[in-house]
């Protein structure tokens, strides 16, 4: 059975949205870099998302992987117009082995500013999508009490 792992660097790579899709849990969520705030969740949404995020930026190429288990770090090289970005994305794996939840962290600033105003148009189409991202509810902090 391929490493679900190995399957997303795959998928992302070359944009196979339906692979991509195959590689997260029914109930997986994608925290914004951009915002800091939205949260995406469910197929649906992400499908959206990141068909516009991946058709978005070139040459991607994973370049390490580390961790086991339930949580790995993915480190990439990309390109978002003429600007070079590296990314670190978090994965936590679900029982099932698929992913449950992305957290990317991209740099530089300036590929950052030119993505978020290159994927901005696409996915303001999807009003609903950024309405349910922006009030989706916030884990609750390690300690806190309700």
């Amino acid at each position: 059975m391929p490493d679900v792992v190995d399957q997303f660097c795959a998928a992302t790579e070359t944009a196979d949205i339906d692979a991509l899709m195959e590689t997260l849990a029914p109930d997986a969520e994608l925290h914004s870099p951009i915002s800091g705030a939205l949260v995406f969740r469910g197929h649906d949404d992400l499908r959206v998302l990141l068909t516009v995020v991946y058709r978005g930026i070139s040459g991607l190429r994973w370049t390490a992987r580390l961790g086991d288990g339930a949580h790995r770090v993915l480190l990439a090289e990309a390109k978002v117009g003429p600007f070079r970005m590296t990314e670190a994305m978090v994965l936590e794996l679900a029982e099932d082995g698929r992913i449950r939840r992305l957290d990317p962290h991209l740099r530089p600033w300036l590929a950052l500013s030119f993505l978020a105003a290159k994927l901005g148009p696409g996915l303001l189409r999807h009003p609903g999508l950024m309405r349910r991202a922006r009030t989706a509810q916030p884990p609750a902090a390690v300690g806190a009490t309700a």
